[in-house]
């Protein structure tokens, strides 16, 4: 075979070779071109039909295989704000009526005491007490709104001291001293002598005790037991409010902290509740960087449990 044969027959192997790679860089980027035009299809579809779906894709093709499941991970953290936008949504709406329903009664009862003084020239100073009593309770209702409303915003500045916690929880405790004694409760204090220091803000503690004692005398009351304790370990500081009453319902315990959540009977007029204070309370130990967890066996033991972090002398 001549030296020019042997050149003729590699350069039409060449060529040969060529339009084998050309053709298959062809291929590749048409079918490359075609599954991009599918995915981008599918996702103008799933956003213009708000679906839930997600983007498909069969190939071989690693980059195509990351790009879809990039595109997937951003859905789905789509759908989670979706779906955490109608809640929020739902809870709003439920929110506003139910307190549009508990400033609407005491309204009433109000209106209705004012109508009758003004048809006596001297009202009783026991019917103006009531009515004090009743505008009270909606000035309440309105402050505890919006502390959870500027809390849930991010509109409360809560700064971080170091803080005596057996000090204020002495000081909650007093502050109930007169309407507790009244409601004959035996109360129980186990507040070391010696001062527990923690990373907190006096006020917002003060708020958050207040709650809670608050809620056993609604809840817990036909208990007539009160026990404030704190106890700590290495890392943390532990505040149980306890009571004897009738206790939560395990149908309600993982509730019992969402917005507006009341119990059937919690509307009553001897209970006065609005659903709102132990919502207040775990919000700002979330943002003290605790949190409150509950315990309860109805009408043995019920203990809310407030953890802090501690701060080692």
């Amino acid at each position: 075979m001549s030296h020019a044969t042997i050149i003729f027959f590699l350069s039409i192997c060449v060529g040969f070779l060529i339009c084998v790679v050309l053709y298959q860089q062809f291929v590749f980027r048409t079918g490359t071109q075609a599954k991009l035009r599918s995915i981008s299809d599918k996702l103008k579809e799933i956003i213009e039909t708000d679906s839930d779906e997600r983007v498909m894709i069969f190939t071989e093709n690693k980059e195509l295989m990351e790009l879809a499941a990039q595109i997937n991970a951003l859905l789905e953290k789509y759908l989670k704000t979706k779906v955490d936008y109608r809640r929020s949504e739902i809870a709003s709406k439920k929110m506003l009526s139910n307190i549009s329903h508990d400033i609407k009664t005491p309204m009433t009862v109000i209106l209705g005491y004012l109508e009758i003084m003004q048809l006596n020239e001297t009202p009783s100073k026991e019917m103006l007490k009531k009515v004090e009593r009743k505008a009270q309770s909606v000035m309440e209702l309105i402050n505890q709104f919006f502390t959870l409303s500027k809390i849930e915003s991010g509109d409360m500045d809560i700064e971080l001291f170091k803080v005596d916690i057996c000090e204020i929880c002495r000081e909650s405790i007093l502050d109930f001293y007169e309407l507790l004694s009244n409601k004959k409760f035996q109360v129980e204090v186990d507040i070391p002598e010696t001062s527990v220091y923690i990373q907190g803000n006096k006020e917002a503690l003060q708020r958050i005790l207040f709650n809670l004692i608050s809620n056993v005398i609604r809840y817990g009351a036909d208990g007539k037991y009160l026990r404030i304790s704190v106890r700590n370990d290495e890392r943390n500081v532990y505040v149980d409010v306890t009571d004897k009453g009738k206790g939560i319902d395990k149908a309600f315990a993982d509730n019992i902290f969402d917005r507006l959540f009341t119990m059937e009977d919690s509307r009553n007029r001897n209970i006065q509740g609005n659903g709102l204070g132990l919502t207040i309370a775990r919000n700002l130990a979330l943002r003290l960087g605790g949190a409150i967890t509950l315990e309860s066996i109805p009408y043995i033991k019920t203990t809310f449990t407030v953890r802090l972090k501690k701060i080692s002398l």
